[in-house]
C-alpha cells in the first residue's frame, strides 16, 4: 500500500463554531467538504492532501486521516483488533509514537486507559513482527495516533498535525489572556474585511489580531513558520513533495501597496510584546504601532475601513462595573471617530456589550475556551443615519 497516495476519510478539526471559516479555507483549496460539523469538516483524500492542508489552514486544530474502523465494546476487543493492524507498515519501529483519543465508552472510565490498550496493541504488533519496539510517550512531535471511540464504534486515526495547528508558530510571546491564533484568523473572515483597506486595532494585546490581519491580507500561510509535522515520521513521507509545497507558500505571498494597519495599546510592555511578535511573523513593518490609550487612536481618514476591539469581559468579581464605562467609551469613540468604518467588538460578556450603546448589524457566534462569545458589528454610517442609546445588543 502506497500510504501517502490512498485515499480515505480526513476529518479536519478546530474549535467549536469555527468551522464554517475552515470550510471557506479547504474550499479555497480546491477541495470539496462532504460534511460540516460544529467542530471540523469532514472530507476525502490522500495524505499528501493532508501535507496541502497542515500548510494552508489558519483555521484548523489537527487534520486527521482515517485507517480503521470496526466495532468495540470493551478494551480487550480495542487491544486484539490493533495489535492484527499492519503498524510497521505506518512508521519505523525504531520511531517514536503517541497516542490521543476521544472516548465514550461505558466499559471505559477513563480515556487513558483506553490509549495503554492502543500503545500495548502497536508495540507488541512491532515486537511480534520485527522483534523491537518503538519507543511512546506524550509529545506530539513525531507519530500521532488518534483513536475515536464512541459506544461500540471505534475509528483510528493518523493524526497527521502533531502539534495543534491552531498555534501559528510566531508568538514568541504570549502576553496576557492572548486571543488563539486560529479563533483570531476565524474571525477576522467574518468580517466585511476586502484585506486592502485599513484595518485599526485598539487595545491589541500581544498584536494577534494586527498580525493575522497582516498575514492574511499578504496571503501569508501558516506553513511558513513551522518545521515539523507529524505527517514527516511517517513511513512513504516524501520530503521533495513537502519541499514544493512549502515553496509555494512562499511564491503565493502578495504585496499590497497602501495597505494600513494600526496597533495600539495602552500598555508599552504589550506594543513592545507585539512588536516581537510581528517581527517573527515577518510582517513588522506593516504595522503602526503606538503607545496611547484606545481614544487616541489614529484613526485613517478618507477611506473606508475596519476598526476591532477585542477588550477584557470581566471575569472576576469587580470587575464588571469598571470595565462598563470602557464599553460605553468604545461606543462612543467609534461613532464619533469613526464614520464610514465597520466596526466590530468581540467580547465574552453579552451583558457588558449592552453598554456599547450602538445597534448591531450583525451578531456572530464563538467561543473562546468555554466561554460563549459574540462579535458585533457596527455599521458606522458617515451620513445621517443616527444610533441611539437605547439601540443595544440583544443577547
Amino acid at each position: 500500500m502506497e500510504l501517502f497516495k490512498t485515499k480515505s476519510r480526513i476529518i479536519v478539526t478546530c474549535s467549536n463554531r469555527l468551522s464554517p471559516y475552515l470550510q471557506q479555507e479547504i474550499a479555497e483549496l480546491g477541495f470539496t467538504p462532504v460534511r460540516i460539523f460544529k467542530t471540523g469538516v469532514e472530507l476525502k483524500g490522500t495524505l499528501n492532501d493532508c501535507i496541502l492542508l497542515n500548510l494552508n489552514l489558519r483555521c484548523a486544530s489537527q487534520v486527521l486521516f482515517s485507517i480503521k474502523e470496526f466495532e468495540a465494546y470493551n478494551a480487550d476487543t480495542l487491544y486484539k483488533v490493533l495489535f492484527q493492524f499492519e503498524w510497521e507498515n505506518i512508521f519505523s519501529g525504531d520511531g517514536y509514537f503517541s497516542i490521543t483519543s476521544n472516548v465514550s465508552n461505558p466499559t471505559i472510565n477513563n480515556s487513558l486507559f483506553a490509549n495503554v490498550k492502543v500503545k500495548d496493541a502497536i508495540v507488541d504488533r512491532f515486537r511480534n513482527k520485527t522483534g523491537k519496539r518503538p519507543n511512546s510517550g506524550p509529545e506530539l512531535d513525531k507519530t500521532v495516533i488518534h483513536l475515536y471511540w464512541k459506544e461500540s464504534y471505534v475509528e483510528v486515526f493518523i493524526d497527521t498535525s502533531g502539534e495543534t495547528l491552531s498555534k501559528h508558530g510566531y508568538r514568541r510571546i504570549p502576553g496576557r489572556a492572548p486571543m488563539l491564533e486560529s479563533l483570531a484568523a476565524s474571525t477576522l473572515l467574518a468580517t466585511k474585511w476586502d484585506r486592502r483597506s485599513a484595518f485599526v486595532n485598539p487595545m491589541c494585546g500581544s498584536g494577534t489580531l494586527a498580525i493575522e490581519a497582516a498575514l492574511l491580507a499578504t496571503n501569508r500561510m501558516p506553513g511558513l513558520y513551522r518545521s515539523n509535522y507529524a505527517f514527516m515520521h511517517l513511513i512513504g513521507y516524501d520530503e521533495s513533495f513537502y519541499a514544493i509545497q512549502r515553496t509555494r507558500l512562499t511564491e503565493k505571498i502578495i504585496a499590497v501597496p497602501g495597505l494600513k494597519i494600526v496597533a495600539t495599546d495602552l500598555s508599552t510592555d504589550a506594543v513592545n510584546v507585539s512588536k516581537i511578535n510581528a517581527g517573527a511573523a515577518g510582517v513588522a513593518d506593516m504595522i503602526d504601532f503606538a503607545v496611547c490609550d484606545f481614544g487616541d487612536t489614529s484613526i485613517p481618514a478618507n477611506e473606508p475601513g475596519v476598526i476591532f476591539f477585542n477588550p477584557e469581559y470581566g471575569e472576576r468579581l469587580g470587575e464588571e462595573t469598571a470595565l462598563q464605562a470602557i464599553y460605553a467609551r468604545m461606543g462612543d469613540f467609534m461613532k464619533q471617530h469613526c464614520k464610514g468604518y465597520t466596526g466590530y467588538i468581540f467580547t465574552g460578556n453579552l451583558e457588558l456589550a449592552k453598554k456599547i450603546g450602538l445597534k448591531p448589524s450583525r451578531r456572530i457566534e464563538f467561543f473562546t475556551s468555554k466561554i460563549d462569545c459574540r462579535l458585533f458589528e457596527y455599521e458606522l454610517y458617515s451620513g445621517t443615519k443616527r444610533q441611539s442609546k437605547e439601540d443595544v445588543p440583544s443577547t
